[in-house]
C-alpha cells in the first residue's frame, strides 16, 4: 500500500512538471489527468502556495450568513472576524466570531454595512487576509470587490469585472446572448425615466416586470399589468432598490406567465474549470421573494435539466466565472426556459444544494480564493452526484395573517425542532433575541433532507410543528399550510402557487397559552389586580378542599334525564306529580351574586361540580347562569359565559340547569331586537341550558311573552315568573294584591308556561303572604307546578319557603348553608332538616349538605375582596319598607362607598323607597331596580326630597336610566307613569309606544360576525357573535383581553385576583393532560422604556416577560396608539420608518387612497385610507421611527 501511494505521488509530480495546463484541469486545451490523480486532496495541498493560505477572514455581513461562514472557517482552522453596527451590538454573529469590531458609528443601520472604506480599514488594521461578502449588502458591488483586492486582501467571490457584468442585469443578458443562452425579452440597459418604461410597455405589451439592476431577493421588483400602474410602480421599485442596494437603477423585462423558477448552482476556478451542482426549484415565492426552496427540482425532465445545467456552465465559462454563483432561469409550461440573471455570490438557499451533493459551498469558495482548482478539490463534474431531496423553509418574523407585515420585538420563547435530517441556520434562534425593524426579517433557515420529496416535506412539517416561538409573529402557520398542500407535495408548483391558493392564508391561530399567562401574572405583579377589588380584604391563601368521592363510571340518574328523554311538558307533569318538596340550588349563581358581587369564577364551580352531580342528583335544578353572571363573567372575570355553561354541562349531565332570562331584555339591561332574544335562547339550549325563568322587571306581559316564545321554539322548559312586590297579606297595599297576581298568572298560563314561578327578588314575601299567594294559585292552577324564589334579607326566608311548600309549592329556592342568608337565599340545610320525616321531605342527605357547605365556606374566603359582610353584618327587616332586591343590596352598598356616600347608606335605603314612589311604585328587579337605585343615589347626592324632585323636575339633570324609563324603554309599568312628573322629566323628549323591542330592526348576524373577525381575527365563535349583539363593548374588551392574556380562567382564584408572590410555585392545568409548572423568580428594575422584566421558571425553563409599569410610565412620553375598532384612527401596520406622507391635514381622501409610505426591513408598504373622509390630524413626520399600531393620522369619516 505504501509503495502504491509513493508511486502515485511520483506520477502526480511528473504530471505537474510535464503537463502544467492539464494539471490545472483546463479541459479547453484537450488535456486532462486520469481520474483520481488531479482530485487528490494531498496533491491540492502540495500545489497551493504557502502565501495563498487564508489565515484570517472577515465577513462583511451580519446574521445567519456571517455565522455560516464562521463555522466553515473554524473547520478550516481560519481565524474569523465580524463587523457589527450599533444596532447589532448584542447580535449573535459578533459573538460567534473570534474577533468583532464596531463599524458605522452614527450611521443608519443599513448604511453601516455599506461603508466600504471603514470595512477595509478595519480589515487592514486587524490583519485580515480575506473578506467574504455573504449575500445582500455589498455582495454584488464590484467596486467593493475591487477595493478589497486593491487593499491586498482576497475577495471571496468572482472577480470585480465579473461581479460588475453579472450584477448589471443588462450586461448579464448580453453575456447570455453572446453565449447562446435564450433570454427573456427586455430593455438593453437600465431605464432612467417613467417615459422610457411606458415606451417599453407599449412596444412589447403587458405584463412586464421592473427589476433592480444591481441586486435581487425580490427588492425593487414590481409587476405591471396595466398602464395606470406604471408610474407608481416605477417610483416604488426605484425607492426600494435604492434603499436595498444603494442604486435605484431598474430594467424592464417581459413577464413570463406561470413559470417555474429554476436556478443552477455553479463553481468556477481560476483555471477555467466550471462545474454545476445541479439545480434548485425556487418557485414558491411571495412578492418575488423565495419562501421555500427544493433541491433537486422535483419532476424536472432529465433532458431539460441537462440542457439547463449545460447552459449555466457555458455562460460561466464564457465570462470567465470564478468562485460560487447561481444562474437563474424561468421554465414555462411548454418546457421552454429563459435565462434571467446570475447571482454572483452565495445564495440564501445554498444549503439545500449542500445537503443533496455533500459539498460545502462556503469552504469551496474559500479554497478557490486560495488558488485551489476544482479537480484538486475533488470537484470534477462526473464526481458530483445527487443524494436524496432537501427542502429549505425561510422562517421569518412576518405575520402572514396581516399580509406578511414584518414584526419586531423580543423573542420571549424559542424552542426549535430537531431530529434526523434537520439542519438549522440561524443567528437569532434564542430567547431574549431582539428583532429590529432595520434588517431582513429572516429568523431561521430550516433545512430538511430525506430520500425523496414527500419524505423531506413530512420531515419539515414535523420539525416546524415542534417550533415554539413567542414574542414575535412568524410565518410558521403559512409554511405549515404550504407543506400540507397537495400541489406542493406533488412536486410541481409555479410562481403563481401562493397567489392562486388563498387557503394557504387560512390559519389556526397559535394559542401561546403559557406565555400569555406569564404576561398576565407579570401584569398583576407590576400593576396590581386586573379586576377592580371592592374592599381592602385579601383573598385567602387556603386551597378549598373538595369532598372525596368514590369512583363511579357515571353519575346517578336525575331530573335532567327525565327532561331529555320525555321533553318539557312531560318533565313539568312529573314535577307536579312528585311527592315531597323539590329544591333549586342557587349557590352557582344568585347566591354569589347577592353575597360576592357575582364574582365567583368557573374555576371554583368546576371543582365542586362532580360532587354536586353525584350527591345532589335529585335537585329540581341548579341555577348557574343568566342574569348578571353573563356580563360580569366577561367584564370582570375575563372568561366566556358560554364556555362556563358548556363545561359545567359536561361535569353535571344529570341535573337540570336553570337560568334567569329578563324577557325581551335577554341577559342585558335594555331591550333588544326580537331576533337577538330568539338566537340567544337557541344557543343557550344547544350549550346545555334547560329551564328558563322568564320575567320582566315591570311585569310587562308583552316582554315576557317574547321570552316565552323564544324559549319554547328553542326547546327549553318555560318557567314564566311574576315579579313579586308589595304585600298581599296587607289589605292597605292595594296596588299589588292577590287579584293582580292571579290575573298576571292567568295570562302566563294561557301563553303556555310549563311552570309558574313567583320571583320574590327583595325577600318581602312574608310567610302569611306566601301561604295566601301560593294557596290561591294552587287552587286556580292545580296542574301547573309552582316554583317560589326569595331572598333571606329579613332572615324570614326559611319560614316563608316552608309556608309556600305547605300551601302547595312544588319547588323552592335555597343556597348551601355557607352561601345562604342575608341577601342570598334561605339555607338549604335548614329547609332539608325542617322537612325530614314529613310528607314534604326533600330526599337530600344533611351530611351531603354539610360537606358541600364546607367546600363553599373555604371558597368564599377566596372572594374576600367582594364580601358583602364587609359592610352588611346582619339581616335587615327594613327591606319590607325599602324593598331593595337581594341581588342589588350589596351592589348598591358598594356603589355608595365608591360615590363617597358610605356614611349615608341608611339615607340611601330610605331614599330608595321615596324614589320608588316617585317612579310609580314599580316592581324592582333588574333593570327597573337600577332605575330606582340611580334615582335614590341622585337624590342623596343632591340633597333632594321627593317633593323637591316633583317641584324642580324641569330644571334637574336626571340619570340616563331614569329618563329612558320614562321614555318607555323598559316597557309600561303597572298602572302607567306618574304624571305630571313624566312630562316634566322628559322635557319634550319622544316616548316609545308599545313594546320597545318590537320596533327595533333585526340584527344582521352575518355582518356582525364579519365585523368581529375584522377586529379580532378569524377565531370568532358563534356564541361570541351573540355576546356582541348583547354587549358590544364588553365583548370586544373581553376578546382583546383573552387574546392578550390567554386562558386566565385556568389560574387559581387568589392568583387570578392579586397575583403570585416572588418565589411562589403553582401548577396550572390549561387542558386535560397539560399542566404548567410555574415559579416566580424576580422582578427587574425599571428600564428607559418604563418597563420591568419579570422572570419566571416555566416547566423548569427560564422565561421572562416585559411589562410596562403604568405608574412609572405616566412620567414618560410615548407615541399614541391607534384606537382599535375606530375606522378613522389609522395605525402603523408594521414597525418602521416614515418614508413619505402623501396627504396633509384638511385633505379629502377616498377609501383605499394612499396616504403614507412606511419602510421596514428594506420593504416599503403603502398605507391606505380605511374609509373616505377628511384628514383631521397627522401624528407623524418623515423619517420618524414607529412601532406597530402607532397612530399615523386621524380621518374624520364621511
Amino acid at each position: 500500500m505504501f509503495r502504491l501511494q509513493a508511486r502515485l505521488s511520483s506520477l502526480c509530480q511528473s504530471a505537474r512538471t510535464q503537463l502544467p495546463d492539464a494539471a490545472r484541469g483546463n479541459s479547453l486545451y484537450g488535456f486532462k489527468l486520469p481520474p483520481g490523480i488531479a482530485c487528490s486532496s494531498t496533491q491540492a495541498q502540495s500545489q497551493t502556495k504557502p502565501d495563498e493560505k487564508i489565515r484570517k477572514l472577515m465577513v462583511a455581513n451580519r446574521g445567519e450568513i456571517a455565522i455560516r461562514v464562521f463555522r466553515a472557517c473554524t473547520e478550516m482552522n481560519i481565524t474569523t472576524v465580524a463587523i457589527y453596527s450599533e444596532q447589532d451590538m448584542m447580535h449573535m454573529h459578533r459573538q460567534k466570531a473570534d474577533e468583532s469590531y464596531l463599524i458605522g458609528k452614527g450611521l443608519p443601520p443599513v448604511a453601516a454595512y455599506l461603508n466600504i472604506p471603514e470595512i477595509i480599514h478595519v480589515a487592514k488594521e486587524n490583519g485580515v487576509d480575506a473578506i467574504h461578502p455573504g449575500y445582500g449588502f455589498l455582495s454584488e458591488r464590484d467596486d467593493f470587490a475591487q477595493q478589497v483586492i486593491d487593499a491586498g486582501i482576497k475577495f471571496i467571490g468572482p472577480s470585480p469585472e465579473v461581479v460588475r457584468k453579472m450584477g448589471d442585469k443588462v450586461e448579464a443578458r448580453q453575456a447570455a446572448i453572446a453565449a447562446g443562452v435564450q433570454v427573456v425579452p427586455g430593455t438593453d440597459g437600465p431605464v432612467s425615466s417613467i417615459e422610457e418604461a411606458r415606451y417599453f410597455c407599449e412596444q412589447y405589451g403587458l405584463p412586464v416586470i421592473f427589476k433592480a439592476a444591481y441586486g435581487g431577493g425580490g427588492r425593487g421588483m414590481r409587476i405591471v399589468r396595466s398602464m395606470e400602474e406604471v408610474d407608481e410602480n416605477f417610483r416604488r421599485a426605484t425607492s426600494e432598490a435604492e434603499a436595498a442596494f444603494g442604486n435605484g437603477a431598474l430594467f424592464l423585462e417581459k413577464f413570463i406567465e406561470r413559470p417555474r423558477h429554476i436556478e443552477v448552482q455553479i463553481l468556477g476556478d481560476r483555471g477555467g474549470n466550471v462545474v454545476h451542482l445541479y439545480e434548485r426549484d425556487c418557485s414558491v415565492q411571495r412578492r418575488h421573494q423565495k419562501v421555500v426552496e427544493i433541491a433537486p427540482a422535483p419532476k424536472l425532465p432529465r433532458d431539460i435539466r441537462d440542457k439547463m445545467t449545460a447552459d449555466a456552465v457555458k455562460l460561466a465559462q464564457c465570462v470567465g466565472y470564478e468562485n460560487a454563483g447561481t444562474v437563474e432561469f424561468l421554465l414555462d409550461p411548454s418546457g421552454q426556459y429563459y435565462f434571467i440573471e446570475v447571482n454572483a455570490r452565495l445564495q440564501v438557499e445554498h444549503t439545500v444544494t449542500e445537503e443533496v451533493t455533500g459539498i460545502d459551498l462556503v469552504q469551496s469558495q474559500i479554497k478557490i480564493a486560495e488558488g485551489r482548482l476544482l479537480p484538486e478539490m475533488g470537484l470534477s463534474q462526473e464526481d458530483i452526484e445527487l443524494h436524496g431531496c432537501a427542502i429549505q423553509c425561510r422562517m421569518t418574523t412576518e405575520d402572514p395573517a396581516r399580509g406578511f407585515q414584518p414584526d419586531t420585538g423580543r423573542i420571549e420563547v424559542f424552542r426549535s425542532g430537531e431530529g434526523m435530517g434537520i439542519r438549522l441556520d440561524s443567528a437569532l434562534g434564542f430567547a431574549g433575541a431582539i428583532i429590529s425593524p432595520y434588517y431582513d426579517s429572516l429568523l431561521v433557515k430550516v433545512i430538511a433532507k430525506a430520500r425523496d420529496h414527500p419524505s423531506a416535506a413530512a420531515k419539515m412539517l414535523r420539525t416546524l410543528k415542534e417550533f415554539r416561538i413567542r414574542g414575535v409573529k412568524t410565518n410558521i402557520p403559512f409554511l405549515l399550510n404550504v407543506l400540507q398542500h397537495e400541489q406542493f407535495l406533488s412536486g410541481v408548483v409555479d410562481t403563481y402557487f401562493i397567489d392562486e391558493n388563498p387557503q394557504l392564508f387560512k390559519f389556526y391561530p397559535t394559542q401561546n397559552r403559557a406565555q400569555k399567562l406569564l404576561y398576565y401574572l407579570a401584569q398583576v405583579m407590576v400593576n396590581g389586580p386586573q379586576t377592580p377589588l371592592a374592599t381592602d380584604l385579601q383573598p385567602s391563601e387556603v386551597v378549598p378542599t373538595v369532598p372525596q368521592l368514590p369512583y363511579a363510571p357515571a353519575p346517578p340518574k336525575g331530573w335532567r334525564d327525565v327532561l331529555v328523554k320525555e321533553g318539557p311538558e312531560a318533565f313539568a307533569k312529573k314535577v307536579r306529580e312528585h311527592k315531597g318538596l323539590l329544591l333549586m340550588d342557587t349557590t352557582f349563581r344568585d347566591a354569589h351574586q347577592s353575597l360576592l358581587a357575582t364574582r365567583v369564577r368557573t374555576f371554583d364551580l368546576k371543582r365542586i361540580s362532580p360532587f354536586v352531580s353525584q350527591r345532589f342528583n335529585n335537585l329540581y335544578s341548579l341555577e348557574n347562569w343568566g342574569g348578571a353572571t353573563f356580563d360580569v363573567a366577561m367584564r370582570f372575570l375575563h372568561e366566556c359565559p358560554w364556555e362556563r355553561l358548556e363545561e359545567l354541562r359536561k361535569l353535571i349531565p344529570n341535573v337540570p340547569f336553570q337560568m334567569l332570562l329578563r324577557g325581551a331584555n335577554a341577559v342585558g339591561y335594555t331591550n333588544y331586537p326580537d331576533n337577538v332574544v330568539y338566537k340567544f335562547c337557541d344557543m343557550a339550549v344547544k350549550s346545555g341550558m334547560d329551564i328558563f325563568r322568564i320575567f320582566d322587571s315591570l311585569n310587562y306581559l308583552p316582554n315576557i311573552i317574547v321570552g316565552m316564545d323564544a324559549v319554547g321554539k328553542a326547546g327549553g322548559v318555560i318557567e314564566a315568573a311574576i315579579s313579586y312586590t308589595g304585600d298581599v297579606s296587607d289589605p292597605t297595599k292595594s296596588k299589588y294584591n292577590l287579584d293582580y297576581y292571579v290575573d298576571l298568572s292567568t295570562e302566563l298560563v294561557k301563553a303556555g308556561t310549563h311552570i309558574l314561578s313567583i320571583k320574590d327578588m327583595a325577600g318581602v314575601l312574608k310567610p302569611k303572604a306566601a301561604k295566601m299567594l301560593v294557596g290561591t294559585l294552587r287552587d286556580k292552577f292545580p296542574d301547573i307546578p309552582i316554583h317560589v324564589h326569595t331572598h333571606d334579607t329579613a332572615c324570614a326566608g326559611v319560614a316563608s319557603m316552608l309556608a309556600a311548600a305547605e300551601a302547595g309549592a312544588d319547588v323552592v329556592d335555597v343556597a348551601v348553608d355557607s352561601m345562604s342568608g342575608l341577601t342570598s337565599q334561605p339555607s338549604m340545610g335548614a329547609v332539608v332538616a325542617a322537612l325530614e320525616g314529613t310528607d314534604l321531605q326533600t330526599g337530600i342527605h344533611l351530611s351531603d349538605v354539610s360537606d358541600y357547605s364546607a367546600y363553599w365556606e373555604q371558597t368564599r374566603n377566596l372572594y374576600a375582596p367582594f364580601e358583602c359582610c364587609k359592610t352588611l353584618k346582619s339581616g335587615n327587616s327594613d327591606v319590607y319598607v325599602n324593598e331593595i332586591p337581594g341581588g342589588q343590596y350589596t351592589n348598591l352598598q358598594f356603589q355608595a362607598f365608591s360615590l363617597g356616600l358610605a356614611d349615608q347608606f341608611e339615607e340611601v335605603k330610605k331614599m330608595y323607597a321615596e324614589a320608588n314612589q316617585l317612579l310609580g311604585n314599580i316592581p324592582k328587579v333588574t333593570p327597573s331596580s337600577k332605575v330606582v337605585g340611580d334615582m335614590a343615589q341622585f337624590m342623596v347626592q343632591n340633597k333632594l326630597t321627593k317633593e323637591m324632585v316633583e317641584d324642580r323636575a324641569e330644571e334637574l339633570s336626571f340619570p340616563a336610566s331614569v329618563i329612558e324609563y320614562f321614555q318607555g324603554y323598559l316597557g309600561v309599568p303597572p298602572g302607567g307613569y306618574p304624571e305630571p312628573l313624566r312630562t316634566k322629566i322628559l322635557k319634550g323628549k319622544p316616548g316609545i309606544q308599545g313594546r320597545p323591542g318590537e320596533a327595533l330592526p333585526p340584527v344582521d348576524f352575518d355582518k356582525l360576525r364579519e365585523e368581529l373577525k375584522e377586529k379580532h381575527g378569524h377565531d370568532v365563535k358563534e356564541h361570541d357573535v351573540i355576546s356582541a349583539a348583547l354587549y358590544p363593548k364588553v365583548t370586544d374588551d373581553f376578546l382583546e383581553f383573552r387574546d392578550k392574556y390567554g386562558p386566565v380562567d385556568t389560574l387559581g382564584t387568589r392568583i387570578f385576583f392579586v397575583g403570585p408572590k416572588v418565589a411562589q410555585e403553582m401548577e396550572v392545568q390549561i387542558e386535560r393532560g397539560k399542566t404548567l409548572s410555574i415559579k416566580t423568580l424576580a422582578c427587574g428594575d425599571l428600564n428607559k422604556n418604563g418597563e420591568r422584566e419579570m422572570f419566571f421558571e416555566l416547566n423548569g425553563q427560564l422565561r421572562s416577560v416585559k411589562v410596562k409599569d403604568e405608574e412609572a410610565a405616566k412620567e414618560l412620553h410615548f407615541h399614541p396608539k391607534a384606537l382599535k375598532g375606530v375606522r378613522g384612527s389609522v395605525g402603523a401596520p408594521m414597525p418602521g420608518e416614515v418614508v413619505d406622507i402623501k396627504v396633509k391635514e384638511g385633505d379629502k381622501v377616498e377609501k383605499g387612497q394612499p396616504v403614507l409610505v412606511l419602510s421596514a426591513m428594506k420593504m416599503e408598504m403603502v398605507v391606505t385610507a380605511p374609509a373616505s373622509g377628511t384628514v383631521k390630524s397627522i401624528a407623524v413626520e418623515k423619517k420618524m421611527k414607529l412601532e406597530g399600531d402607532d397612530l399615523l393620522m386621524d380621518i374624520e369619516c364621511d
